[in-house]
């Protein structure tokens, strides 16, 4: 049977074109592989340029346990504030809420008890007055003596008993003065100032209202007195409590079979319910030493910093701790992984311009990286940038 002469040219176009479609799709995928077998894959010279290829290095994965906690005031920074004396107390001056510094006035006391060092401090005045009387006339009854003897009008002995007066008058004057300073520090203790001290030494008129001043600067966050309560001096009960609220302390309750990985030094990562977007870091500074026996958690402790008052205390808190456990495992950035579903993949280069796809079993993602548990090992080199346009190609 003979063919046509316009249909074998027919035949010998659609060939021609058959050729010419494979050449183009040839260099359409050769663009970035060269050629693949089974899981290997080969790209260009020209191409490796646009893949990043990182050694696999190992990598301490931290530890994440979750706690409840509770903010707290910082007891390092708070004190309770008591009176020394018995009375009653007859005026609240310090107020709930109140910002105070050192030496501010809180509450003000009548008791008798105050009596006594301020009538000390008037007879110490007295008894310095007359020291210093004493002294003046020694020292005139000794330069009259000594003018005398000089003048052969006195004998040595007169001058040298002039001199013995002067000298036991300069201690008696000592001795009033040390007494002196004796009474007025029991003044301050008392809660008297250097102004009404100098007051009361001035005029000798004494009072049995005593002001009991705040010890340290901070927020006075509790008040237990009353106008006309009677205190019973150290046997009372605390009149104010102030605190420095420019920190506080976070207290998480972390479970025993937790305590092994946590350590002092550890960062907590702190949310606090009330306080909507915003968290707090903070090293753990202390871990408690005992367990409690119903609820068999120990407390952990961290310092917050608080400049702008935000936290309050008992505000309900969770907490994060971060924790070293002691290993370490082959990381892989998170970009260099092929995510298929529940499989996960990465490319590995095997000899220069051969990358070997590999299934790997992930752990924790920890700043960017993946812990790999099997499918590599530390030391190997895999895709950490371009791993999606291989995985492209090979898909082809």
């Amino acid at each position: 049977m003979r063919r046509s002469p316009n249909r074998n040219a027919k035949m010998r176009a659609v060939a021609l074109l058959a050729v010419v479609a494979a050449a183009v799709w040839s260099t359409g995928a050769g663009a970035m592989v060269e050629s693949k077998k089974g899981d290997l894959v080969r790209v260009t010279p020209d191409q490796i340029h646009q893949i990043v290829i990182k050694k696999v290095e190992p990598l301490a994965f931290k530890v994440r346990k979750i706690a409840i906690g509770q903010v707290g005031y910082n007891e390092d920074a708070t004190t309770v504030v008591s009176s020394p004396f018995s009375g009653r107390v007859v005026r609240l001056i310090a107020r709930l809420g109140e910002r105070v510094e050192p030496g501010a006035p809180l509450v003000e006391i009548d008791s008798v008890d105050v009596l006594p060092p301020q009538n000390d401090l008037v007879a110490a005045v007295g008894t310095l007055n007359k020291a210093r009387s004493q002294l003046d006339l020694a020292r005139l009854g000794e330069t009259r003596t000594r003018g005398l003897y000089e003048q052969k009008a006195a004998a040595l002995k007169e001058w040298q008993q002039a001199q013995a007066l002067l000298v036991a008058a300069e201690n008696d004057v000592r001795a009033a003065e040390t007494a002196l300073d004796a009474t007025r520090q029991r003044l301050r203790i008392i809660g008297r100032s250097d102004a009404e001290i100098d007051e009361l030494a001035a005029r000798g008129v004494t009072s049995r209202i005593v002001v009991i001043r705040a010890p340290i600067a901070g927020t006075v966050t509790a008040r237990k007195v009353a106008v006309g309560q009677h205190v019973r001096g150290e046997l009372s009960e605390p009149l104010y409590s102030i605190a420095d609220l420019s920190s506080m302390w976070l207290k998480a309750l972390v479970p025993e079979a937790d305590l092994g990985a946590v350590r002092v030094g550890d960062r907590l990562d702190v949310k606090v319910s009330a306080l909507k977007g915003r968290s707090y870091r903070a090293p753990i500074a202390v871990i408690g030493s005992l367990s409690d026996a119903v609820t068999h958690r120990v407390v952990v402790r961290a310092e917050l910093p608080n400049p702008d008052g935000a936290l309050k205390a008992e505000m309900f808190a969770t907490v994060t701790i971060e924790t070293v456990d002691g290993r370490s495992a082959p990381a892989v950035p998170i970009q260099a992984v092929i995510r298929e579903g529940a499989r996960d993949v990465v490319w590995v280069e095997i000899e220069p311009l051969v990358f070997q796809r590999r299934e790997v079993t992930l752990g924790m993602e920890q700043d960017g990286w993946f812990e790999v548990r099997e499918g590599i090992a530390v030391g190997d080199d895999i895709v950490a940038v371009g791993a999606i346009f291989i995985e492209n190609e090979w898909q082809q």
